[in-house]
């Protein structure tokens, strides 16, 4: 069975979500049967390349905030990542993550797509570290097992742009407005970072329905 995941490196909640769902497919008696395949989604494409802004700074220009609601709104979800064992940096930044889709993209190419996301979703959340600029994506690739020649290449030349620019009209071809968004089996959508029970319920009626179909 195959599991598609839309998500965004600068997501809080696809960071927390792909923890739950990693525990929740654990507990699928057929996990080892399960195909994970993550896909880009950016939450703010029109973000210019380049340095970021301040997340504090951005919450607050975003959503109307005071400097204090800004940061009780990032202690909120710190305090949540910290439940499901995350670390989380407030002093990041907020920046175009086309790149770092790209990247994904070659680590699902080369067999090593979880530990790409997972590395630089770390880096991000956890160190407050720039994932926009190439010489980030760069180290952040090399450390996740990716040849660090095939990384500059791919950042140089454009390789993957099209694979996310298709992921993205996917998304929106199925209406998917937020994420994370896991879509089970081709067929059930989950949307959110759910608790770690309710994937592992989902993954259990997908198998079973998908069972039930193939008997006929």
């Amino acid at each position: 069975m195959r599991v598609d995941i839309w998500s965004d490196i600068v997501c809080p909640w696809c960071y927390i979500g792909k923890r739950r769902f990693e525990r929740g497919l654990a507990e699928f008696g057929h996990r080892d049967e399960v195909e994970v395949v993550y896909h880009a989604f950016e939450l703010d494409p029109l973000i210019p390349a380049g340095p970021g802004t301040p997340i504090l700074e951005l919450l607050a220009s975003k959503y109307r905030l005071s400097p204090e609601q800004a940061g009780d709104a990032e202690a909120s979800v710190a305090a949540k990542a910290a439940a499901d064992g995350l670390s989380f940096n407030s002093s990041r930044v907020m920046g175009n993550t086309f790149d770092a889709h790209r990247l994904v993209r070659l680590g699902r190419e080369r067999g090593m797509q979880g530990q790409v996301l997972q590395r630089l979703y770390e880096a991000y959340f956890a160190e407050g570290r720039p994932v926009f600029e190439p010489a980030e994506l760069v180290t952040l690739g090399v450390a996740a097992g990716l040849d660090e020649d095939e990384v500059r290449q791919m950042l140089t030349d454009g390789t993957y742009a099209e694979a996310v620019r298709a992921d993205e009209e996917h998304a929106r071809a199925m209406g998917i407005t937020g994420v994370p968004f896991a879509v089970l089996d081709a067929r059930y959508g989950v949307s959110g970072a759910q608790p770690s029970a309710t994937f592992t319920q989902a993954l259990e009626q997908a198998w079973s329905e998908q069972s039930a179909t193939a008997r006929g």
